[in-house]
């Protein structure tokens, strides 16, 4: 017995460490997706960007955010409380005390945690690209990654009010995405448009990208990390059910990707006339989230329609922004 529940625990903490690997390596995915689609100019800038948003969200995951989201005592279900550095990680003693409750390494969950709050970091970065200072920037990631992405994801993950309620998060589409997605749309209401977009009377001028095949290849990486992300959330590997799981999640994930690639080339051919690649793109990306709340209760076909209508979502979303925030192009205009 004892001898079993040590090599499920081997085998759990390791799976975890990979798929956190696997997510770690978003972070490339990022760069290089932000890289090829801003100005060529600004490619370092951006580059220089990434590589400090994920060390500053290591840092203060480590120092404050990951006992906040995941506290040993919350104050109550909105509040965790705060406290400082991590503990240390479970004895043998404990370990096979639980009963196989304990399956893997605390540290390994660190890991795994630390770069999902980088995840989050990363939308903000490429939302703002081309108008934000690097300092400036880093000041907020400083506040995201070690307070607002851990408190609201301790309502979730750590036990808080969400989950009281029932609200499911699987992956993190809410967790995760939303919370960079909230944080990037406000920093981009708050900055407007990049200079040029618009011109004095409205009018649109596009920005291409400098470096497609590298945008291209940066999508890749993403959706190749995505399988850490999503397959790692399901925290276990070491029995039938949950390695099946882990399978059907792994593919539910990469159908929602495929569906959301050629609903946005469609979407895109019936609006504007032209398949676009950027539009693919980002339509993979829009799968990949839409699947993220929950990959493992769909069928493959029905992972693939929920991809489908993120990619949908997400074309339909850039004209609905030019028209729903006239404030932003006015203040692109004057800048």
């Amino acid at each position: 017995m004892e001898q079993a529940i040590h090599l499920a625990y081997a085998l759990d903490t390791f799976y975890f460490l990979i798929s956190g690997a696997l997510v770690m390596w978003m972070a490339a995915g990022f760069s290089m997706l932000e890289a090829g689609l801003v100005r060529a100019k600004n490619t370092a800038e951006i580059l220089t960007k990434n590589v400090s948003l994920f060390a500053v969200a290591c840092v203060m995951y480590m120092l404050v955010g990951y006992n906040i989201m995941y506290p040993a005592e919350a104050v109550n279900s909105w509040w965790p409380g705060i406290s400082f550095l991590l503990g240390a990680d479970n004895t043998v003693e404990e370990v096979l005390a639980s009963g196989g409750d304990t399956y893997y390494s605390g540290m390994s969950d660190f890991f795994f945690q630390v770069v999902f709050v980088a995840t989050a970091m990363s939308i903000v970065s490429g939302a703002v690209a081309e108008r934000m200072k690097l300092w400036a920037f880093l000041a907020f990631a400083v506040v995201l990654t070690g307070f607002i992405y851990p408190i609201q994801g301790y309502w979730k993950w750590g036990g808080g009010f969400l989950d009281g309620l029932g609200f499911s998060d699987f992956a993190g589409s809410g967790v995760v995405h939303m919370c960079g997605g909230a944080a990037a749309l406000a920093g981009v209401l708050l900055l407007g448009a990049r200079k040029g977009k618009y011109g004095p009377k409205g009018e649109i001028n596009p920005i291409p990208g400098a470096n497609m095949p590298l945008a291209t290849l940066g999508t890749f990486i993403l959706w190749l990390g995505w399988f850490g992300f999503n397959g790692g959330s399901e925290l276990k590997i070491s029995d039938i059910d949950e390695a099946n799981a882990v399978a059907l999640v792994f593919v539910n994930t990469n159908m929602s990707a495929a569906g959301g690639v050629i609903a946005a080339m469609i979407t895109a051919k019936l609006l504007f006339g032209k398949a676009d690649l950027t539009m693919a793109l980002n339509g993979a990306l829009a799968g990949l989230v839409a699947i993220t709340a929950e990959p493992l209760t769909p069928t493959p076909l029905l992972a693939t329609v929920i991809g489908g209508l993120g990619g949908i979502l997400v074309v339909f979303s850039i004209p609905c922004l030019r028209l729903c925030c006239p404030t932003v192009m006015r203040r692109s205009a004057v800048s």
